[in-house]
């Protein structure tokens, strides 16, 4: 799941994919099925470089792709859960001087943060309590994706994006958890999360490689360069009680 800046009632079925690209840029792929009643964003702490420009990050509409996920997960047989433990706003600057850009991806209207004291500069409605990322340090130094949602009960249509990203051979997954303006120590997580690599290492942790190429199920045509075709996909199913943090994985060099 993620952060939300309002009540939520329901998440679940969250789906992730992740890869390397080229120059150390990161993509991530992301949907779940959310139930709310207001107008209400979710917010994607991303490990982004230092001085990462407000347009560097790059948003995809996955409109016409919704199935995407459904397609991943047909790569794998019936997967084993596993369970039990795993394997800011600070005030901004009184002269902030201009809102920040919004670009539309089908659904959504989504906006990149480049650091914790801009988000001042989005609609109060789309903010996470003061004093939340206060209780993270090791987010100091993290952008965030955020994703305007409206209210409602159903799957919404995948999220996608790009970061240049500060974590040199590592993979990163969005999953800390905040509901409810809270940090809790753990969390319950309803996740499947899938990663592309070339030679991948990733014998232990949990992960399962796919007998065939992402080609043989998954449209990759459709998704904006983010999936290869050419590689093998590996996944990893959470469901269960776990330490409520990102998940990160260690990959060769591309």
């Amino acid at each position: 799941m993620c952060c939300f800046t309002g009540k939520v009632e329901e998440v679940k079925n969250t789906r992730i994919f992740a890869r390397l690209g080229e120059h150390g840029n990161q993509v991530i792929i992301y949907q779940m099925s959310l139930k709310a009643d207001a107008d209400l964003a979710m917010v994607l702490p991303i490990p982004v470089k230092e001085g990462t420009a407000e347009d560097a990050v790059k948003f995809f509409d996955f409109s016409k792709y919704e199935n995407v996920f459904s397609d991943l997960w047909e790569m794998f047989p019936p997967p084993v859960s596993r369970g039990g433990p795993a394997d800011p706003f600070g005030a901004a600057p009184a002269d902030a001087p201009y809102s920040l850009k919004v670009v539309s991806v089908g659904a959504y209207d989504a906006s990149f943060v480049p650091t914790i004291a801009d988000f001042s500069r989005l609609d109060a409605r789309f903010r996470l309590p003061e004093g939340v990322w206060a209780k993270l340090p090791g987010y100091a130094d993290f952008g965030f994706a955020v994703f305007k949602l409206k209210p409602g009960n159903a799957q919404v249509h995948p999220m996608a994006f790009s970061f240049p990203s500060a974590l040199s051979g590592t993979v990163f997954f969005p999953t800390l958890h905040i509901h409810d303006g809270e940090v809790h120590a753990k969390e319950h997580f309803d996740h499947t999360l899938y990663l592309q690599a070339p030679a991948a290492n990733l014998s232990r942790g949990g992960w399962h490689e796919s007998p065939g190429l992402a080609v043989t199920k998954v449209k990759c045509g459709l998704t904006h360069g983010m999936i290869r075709p050419d590689l093998h996909v590996y996944q990893q199913v959470m469901r269960g009680k776990f330490d409520n943090g990102d998940v990160v994985a260690k990959v060769r060099a591309a």
